[in-house]
């Protein structure tokens, strides 16, 4: 084997294996995120857009943007965290690309994403 070979051999088999729904960018989801305070430890739910994904296999993260108090904040999380409890997917956004970073300069109704007609 070469050793990018085992490299990726090695990562799959650490790598935690999380079921979580297909989403992309434009999707409103909500992220159930673990926190560890002292000796305690509770779920805080992170709700916003996705505006990308990138990288792939153990490597892969993704980025979530809600708007707070008028401020924009933005968060990215490895797909495969251990700290990751659950993501529902809230909304399917139909956007034109796989980055959705013109969203930043945007803020009320011209921040709205078209939604997905079922």
């Amino acid at each position: 084997m070469k050793d990018i070979e085992k490299i990726k051999f090695v990562e799959n088999m650490l790598a935690p294996e999380n079921e979580l729904p297909s989403f992309k960018a434009g999707d409103t989801i909500t992220v159930h995120y673990k926190i560890k305070e002292g000796n305690k430890e509770r779920i805080q739910n992170f709700q916003g857009v996705v505006i990308q994904r990138r990288g792939h296999g153990v490597t892969e993260t993704f980025t979530v943007r809600k708007i707070s108090g008028n401020v924009g904040v933005e968060r990215i999380f490895p797909v495969t965290s251990p700290n990751i409890n659950k993501i529902d997917v809230n909304k399917r956004g139909v956007v034109r690309r796989a980055r959705i970073f013109y969203l930043r300069g945007l803020t009320g109704k011209k921040a709205r994403i078209k939604e997905e007609r079922v």
